[in-house]
């Protein structure tokens, strides 16, 4: 270490006081897992990938999977920080910090924020109500400059409760500092949102629909932007944002600090951070310790009488792009597959009377992506080997563990990352966390999902898709819609008008359900460096494949 160098193995507070956009970026130490075969507890050969330093820890601290590989010797060290405190931040942030209600980090706070300070892309694994939006709206704060009337930082969110909500931590949190932000989203008007623009906002956080609206328009400018936080994004994805994503790219400075927050890690996410991110620290925190792993398990307590009916409301919300659904008997898988077919889903099954002619062609639509669920028992998937196949739905829990790590086993295949997602009783929820302990398997469990909550889902989804195709509508077609007009009022004074408009709203919603969500796909080429920034959108272009609306055109990998 040279003398002028700071040293910030005991003490960070430098990075304060740098401008990290005046120096060129550091080159990362952790990467995401890299591809190979898929680790342990999810069957299988043996895990082989490489250390995943756990951020803000020593290299001595670093998670190791068994047998993995010794680190390349030119590979450098994970930086040590020094223990995050609320006393490092400027006087004004404390203050706000304090009034807050805020007496000491989260976890995700102190192992987030020195990393974003020291200008390093990160992908952080936290669930929600962990801290995670101080932990990037702190480092924010502090590196936003009041005196510059420009976006210099933008975070995407899913909803635009969630746009709200960090908008109003965010005002909060900027006391006195003359921060100025707004929250952009879709089914408002434009006149608020164009004047916080033209008053300078510094920090946009947004839907990445209206966001691509104001970027086309240019009212919005990410010229100057500094700043990229991706949040929840196993939402995003759900709620079919990645083609306007993918154009938003293209809008973006080369020259940034970008993180990414998501409750899961699905293998659409992986890609994302590859498209969004500069070999991005892997930061995984699920409840009060620190973990990297290949697969989420994930599980809801449900009440057998209602289980058919609240796995459709997961489904609604996790939106996968395909999945195996397992049950335990051939009665079950019938059973489920009707009823899933009543509501409008994509879905076929394999038993253990399914012909071989029939079982082949059920996996040949999964594999190439044209089917997006199939229910099955555990004898008729056996040997089931799906790439990219990110969900496994365990509808009926089984009662030898082992066949449970079989289940599971059928997703985080070949190096790719998945999600497990359990439906459990209250008596089979202690029988799964005594076996989670046993076998070191760390389950997560989430609230099941209310009819409230997924109408409102199922509402702003489908309005973000009708805005996204309105607004790549060419000339020919908006005037064939003008001669609509006339029909549209007749309806509205009919005396059933209000059922037909609803029956024509559920007749679009079957089929962006049959269609399934956009997603990124693996590029079998490398991609190069994006031109810094671009002011003109990736095309539009069609809805890509056939079954899913995957795009046949990835952007390219940020240099």
């Amino acid at each position: 270490m040279s003398e002028n160098e700071p040293d910030r193995s005991t003490n960070w507070s430098y990075l304060l006081e740098v401008d990290l956009m005046s120096v060129p970026f550091a080159s990362m130490s952790g990467s995401l897992p890299p591809d190979g075969p898929a680790p342990n507890p999810t069957g299988g050969a043996a895990p082989q990938r490489d250390t995943l330093p756990v951020a803000g820890s020593s290299p001595s601290a670093a998670v190791t999977a068994p047998d993995a590989p010794a680190a390349a010797p030119d590979t450098p060290p994970a930086p040590a920080y020094p223990p995050f405190t609320f006393d490092d931040l400027p006087e004004p942030l404390r203050r706000a910090v304090a009034a807050a209600g805020w007496h000491a980090p989260m976890p995700v706070q102190a192992q987030v924020i020195p990393w974003l300070l020291d200008g390093r892309d990160i992908i952080v694994q936290s669930q929600t109500g962990s801290g995670k939006t101080g932990a990037f709206l702190l480092p924010l704060l502090c590196r936003i400059d009041p005196a510059k009337p420009v976006t210099q930082a933008l975070i995407l969110a899913p909803t635009r409760e969630l746009a709200l909500q960090v908008k109003a931590e965010c005002d909060r949190l900027a006391g006195t500092l003359g921060v100025r932000s707004v929250a952009v989203y879709g089914g408002v008007g434009y006149g608020a949102q164009l004047q916080a623009f033209r008053e300078g906002a510094h920090l946009v956080v947004g839907t990445p629909g209206r966001l691509l609206d104001h970027l086309g328009r240019k009212s919005l400018s990410l010229q100057h932007l500094r700043y990229l936080v991706i949040d929840e994004a196993d939402e995003l994805l759900s709620m079919g944002f990645w083609p306007d994503m993918r154009r938003i790219r293209a809008y973006l400075p080369r020259q940034r600090v970008s993180a990414m927050f998501s409750a899961t890690m699905p293998g659409g996410v992986r890609l994302m951070a590859e498209e969004f991110l500069r070999q991005p620290e892997f930061i995984g925190l699920s409840a009060d310790h620190v973990h990297v792993t290949e697969m989420d398990h994930v599980y809801y307590v449900v009440d057998p009488m209602q289980k058919d009916r609240v796995l459709m409301r997961i489904l609604e919300l996790e939106n996968p792009a395909s999945a195996i659904i397992f049950c335990n008997t051939k009665s079950e898988v019938e059973y489920l597959a009707a009823f899933l077919r009543r509501f409008g889903y994509d879905v076929d099954q394999i038993s253990g009377d399914v012909s071989q002619k029939e079982r082949e062609n059920v996996m040949a639509r999964l594999k190439k992506h044209t089917l997006r669920l199939m229910v099955a028992t555990d004898v008729a998937a056996r040997g089931i080997d799906v790439s990219h196949l990110e969900y496994v739905f365990i509808y009926d829990f089984p009662p030898d563990f082992e066949q449970y790590i079989h289940r599971a086993g059928r997703t985080a295949r070949a190096g790719n990352r998945g999600v497990a997602v359990s439906l459990v009783s209250m008596v089979q929820e202690m029988d799964l966390k005594r076996a989670g302990k046993r076998y070191g398997v760390p389950f997560i469990k989430k609230n099941t999902p209310t009819e409230e909550e997924v109408q409102a889902r199922l509402a702003e989804r489908l309005l973000a898709r009708l805005e996204a195709r309105l607004r790549d509508l060419d000339s020919a077609t908006r005037e064939r819609m003008r001669g609509f007009s006339r029909l549209l009022q007749d309806l509205r004074d009919h005396e059933q008008g209000h059922e037909m408009l609803l029956m024509l709203l559920d007749e679009t919603a079957t089929r962006l359900r049959l269609e399934g969500r956009p997603e990124p796909l693996p590029s079998p080429e490398p991609r190069g460096a994006t031109a810094a920034g671009d002011e003109m959108p990736m095309p539009a272009g069609g809805q890509g494949r056939r079954g899913h609306g995957r795009s046949r055109h990835r952007g390219r990998r940020r240099s």
